[in-house]
């Protein structure tokens, strides 16, 4: 095999970091597929000559794509493997690009782009579930960096796909960047083809009995989470998605706007580093309780302070507190349910977070529209993580919940 055994040798092992510094490089190269549009969008927009709504179509494709994609490619990495997923994802983007950079319109623009979608979800949720094999102690951490994939994408792609479109169109910056992606990931394939260590059986047979102690089926369980995770992301796309519109509404500008989203992916950035931290000494739905917590303190200080500098300061606690709570479902999963069914497991927790941003994000829009303000979407927001609070605050106070947190390690 290309990697001994003496090489591959079980979780916490340096090949599970060197697998992890992979999974980290694979997730900001393939969160692509979730920053080009925005950026090639004025410039689409005047090659079509159509609407901004209309140029705003390819998101709506690439979000098609993501949110069951990751179901499907954890389906692929729980049957073969993390590889089989990540090179899928890597030929649909460099397919999806292809046929992005030359479509002769917006139609088919918008087609490739959930192909797009579905590339870019392979390394996401199955990167996640991947690292979450090979760590027992350090999960949490090991996860959530993984998940940093996403925000590192966000900081690097922008300013490379503005440069280029700028020098070589957007057609060819296009073409070249599905190239990159599948270029970039064939070495770090070779990392990831060993399958994870086989989980011990007395460690899964604690973490079966704590999970059996919270009255709950297997089923009833994965439904508790999806509709907490769709709650929780409800609330986290109003500051995510309407930020630069409000303080265009305030009379500050949308260049402020988007100087405090950058923010809140920067702090988020921090959030997810150490929510996994956090993580390996409470568990995973202890930490996801604080984070949903103190993300309703963020919405809760939006309703009261709009000045420019507090808006600055709340945007970057917002991202401050909230960046570590989708990776906290990646840890909870591991610890309710078996390893192999991790994939499958949170590509369906992610999918029903993806549809809670979807959703946000135009229920605010549709608040806005119904009362003139913001105010009420914050307060929409507010209602909806008190749900997700309800819901995990539950499952921390069960006793199994406490106790699937110290078997799993």
């Amino acid at each position: 095999m290309l990697w001994p055994a003496s090489v591959r040798s079980g979780v916490e092992s340096p090949f599970a970091w060197l697998r992890l510094a992979a999974a980290l490089a694979l997730a900001t190269v393939g969160t692509v597929g979730m920053w080009s549009v925005p950026v090639v969008l004025p410039v689409v927009q005047a090659d079509f000559g159509v609407a901004r709504a209309d140029a705003s179509l390819p998101f709506t494709g690439a979000m098609l794509g993501f949110a069951p994609g990751g179901l499907l490619m954890g389906r692929l990495a729980d049957r073969f493997g993390v590889a089989a997923p990540v090179a899928a994802g890597a030929l649909a983007l460099a397919a999806g690009y292809a046929g992005a950079g030359l479509a002769p319109n917006l139609t088919q623009f918008a087609v490739m782009h959930v192909l797009i979608g579905l590339g870019a979800s392979a390394t996401f949720g199955p990167i996640m579930a991947d690292t979450s094999r090979w760590f027992t102690r350090r999960r949490g951490i090991a996860v959530a960096l993984a998940a940093c994939g996403t925000y590192l994408g966000g900081a690097i792609w922008p300013p490379v796909l503005r440069h280029f479109i700028a020098g070589a169109g957007w057609r060819a910056t296009l073409i070249a960047t599905g190239a990159v992606c599948a270029l970039a990931t064939l070495p770090l394939l070779l990392i990831l083809l060993p399958r994870p260590p086989i989980v011990e059986p007395s460690a899964w047979d604690g973490v079966a009995a704590a999970r059996s102690k919270l009255g709950l089926s297997p089923n009833a369980l994965m439904a508790l989470l999806c509709i907490a995770g769709f709650a929780c992301c409800v609330a986290m796309a109003m500051p995510q998605v309407h930020i630069v519109a409000y303080c265009g509404d305030l009379g500050y500008g949308v260049a402020r706007g988007a100087e405090m989203l950058s923010l809140m992916l920067g702090f988020g950035l921090v959030s997810r580093v150490g929510s996994g931290l956090v993580a390996d000494r409470i568990g995973g739905a202890a930490t996801l309780l604080l984070g949903s917590a103190l993300q309703g303190v963020a919405l809760f200080l939006y309703l009261w302070f709009d000045g420019l500098t507090s808006l600055y300061l709340i945007s970057a606690l917002f991202g401050l507190f909230q960046g570590g709570i989708v990776p906290m479902y990646a840890v909870m999963v591991r610890e309710y349910f078996p390893a192999r069914e991790a994939g499958t497991r949170l590509g369906i927790v992610l999918m029903a977070t993806l549809f809670g941003m979807a959703l946000g994000g135009w229920m605010s829009g549709a608040i806005f529209d119904l009362t003139g303000s913001y105010r009420a979407a914050f307060l929409n927001g507010l209602i909806w993580n008190l749900l997700n609070m309800l819901i995990v605050g539950w499952l921390v106070t069960r006793p199994g919940g406490r106790l699937a947190a110290s078997a799993a390690r």
